[in-house]
């Protein structure tokens, strides 16, 4: 019996591990850098939902407290309103959203998720928009139905709810962000010029 010869395929490597045997390397010979540290990185990713009428349903809180943190594998965190507002009957300490905060493995296996999974569900998905760059390297998408995320139970949703997905890098502009993330497998669409 022969044996043979298997190539080592960087499309069954995970996320940090490609970042380290590729992108780094890659990217030090590309700018001429010696040291790894200055490779920008991903240092982050934020998920948010905003729920208005949590401030008159505490059973809301709960169920989409456990979709979040079924879908990021982190308890949420509740944000409440920092003064009130009567034009929208909201006083000052009410519930008002949910947020995580993912570092580490966490943050890299929910961006692995998120490209290879999740974004090929969203329906009509043609790429994601270049536009989302704040100027400071970081990059915000929204997405508007939570029930993409496999972790999501259909019949157990009581609404279809968006999300608010921040990856933050410490590239010091959006060019470099971008470039990190196109090496990472982010989605982009093509620009038309």
């Amino acid at each position: 019996m022969q044996s043979r010869n298997l190539k080592f395929d960087s499309k069954h490597m995970s996320l940090p591990e490609r970042y380290q045997k590729e992108i780094v390397p890659a990217w030090q010979k590309k700018w001429g850098v010696k040291s790894g540290l200055v490779v920008p990185r991903v240092v982050k990713v934020v998920l948010n939902i905003g729920l208005k009428e949590a401030k008159d349903d505490r059973k809301i809180l709960e169920n989409v407290s456990a979709q979040l943190q079924a879908i990021s594998g982190q308890k949420p965190k509740v944000n409440c309103a920092k003064k009130s507002i009567a034009g929208f009957k909201l006083g000052q300490g009410q519930p008002i959203g949910l947020s995580v905060t993912l570092r580490g493995k966490r943050a890299w296996a929910f961006l692995e998720k998120l490209f290879v999974i999740v974004l090929p569900r969203v329906r009509d998905f043609s790429g994601l928009s270049q536009e989302g760059f704040d100027g400071k390297g970081n990059y915000n998408l929204g997405i508007s139905e939570q029930i993409v995320f496999p972790e999501i139970d259909f019949s157990k949703i009581d609404k279809v709810r968006g999300l608010q997905v921040t990856i933050v890098t410490d590239a010091k502009d959006d060019a470099k962000a971008k470039l990190l993330l196109e090496k990472l497998g982010m989605p982009f669409r093509k620009s038309l010029k």
